[in-house]
């Protein structure tokens, strides 16, 4: 598991997992953390046991049914912890004994914390996401919930696909032109309308447009298509073994 320093030395549990110690067959003792329909339901559960055994204490899981969106879960209820069926891309919470977390394989994962009030938020950032802002949208849904303000917010965005290995098509980079001002920047041309693109730059860029400050926002360099020793890949592993597993992005608090 990774750890955001910057994070745990402000209160905040967090981990953005691996794929190694589990036993999924993805190969062999992978950590897979979600896709019951790729995976044995208890051999997900087994994974997901080893993986909050590594925080000190019991801890609930709250997730979503993500659909590359930009709506917000807020967390605050024991039924807001079990009901992983809603279909949101973000988790808000201030919740003690609770981790909030997102899954991806490739996609950006974004974790926020608060130290002035103990809320914290975990965040699912596709392409499609960060066209509509959710990072933004999970600020805002903090704010609203818990009076959180962004220039005391700390975040940390975590493995992802990165911008030499992420290549899109024109669609994406029309999307981005809507979206965007100098859109041109998260874009490395490759071929006739298809370019590599930089999300966790984009995401960053996000972040501070919503308020927080640069020094806050930690971000890894590690890509997980160019790292499928050490994270599961959409891309890479869906074509040649034609299934993946999931990692988890968790934060919360004692």
């Amino acid at each position: 598991m990774l750890v955001c320093k910057q994070l745990e030395d402000a209160g905040f549990l967090n981990g953005f997992s691996t794929r190694i110690g589990g036993v999924s067959d993805f190969p062999k003792d992978s950590l897979n953390l979600a896709g019951f329909d790729e995976d044995a339901a208890e051999n997900i559960y087994e994974n997901r046991r080893r993986f909050l055994r590594v925080f000190d204490g019991q801890f609930a899981l709250a997730t979503a049914w993500q659909v590359h969106g930009d709506g917000v879960k807020t967390v605050r209820t024991e039924d807001d912890v079990r009901n992983s069926e809603e279909r949101f891309d973000a988790l808000a919470s201030s919740r003690a004994q609770t981790l909030v977390g997102v899954k991806t394989a490739d996609c950006v994962p974004v974790l926020l914390a608060d130290p002035a009030n103990g809320a914290f938020g975990a965040v699912h950032a596709g392409w499609k996401g960060t066209a509509a802002a959710i990072v933004v949208r999970a600020i805002e849904k903090l704010a609203a919930e818990f009076g959180s303000k962004a220039e005391n917010l700390l975040a940390a965005i975590g493995p992802s696909a990165s911008c030499d290995s992420y290549e899109v098509g024109s669609d994406v980079i029309e999307r981005f032109a809507a979206s965007f001002a100098n859109h041109e920047k998260y874009f490395t041309a490759t071929q006739p309308g298809h370019a590599f693109v930089d999300l966790k730059a984009a995401n960053r860029d996000l972040l501070i447009s919503a308020g927080v400050d640069p020094a806050n926002i930690s971000v890894t360099s590690l890509c997980t298509m160019a790292r499928t020793d050490l994270f599961f890949s959409y891309r890479v592993e869906k074509k040649k073994i034609g299934k993946t597993g999931r990692l988890l992005s968790v934060i919360g608090r004692q």
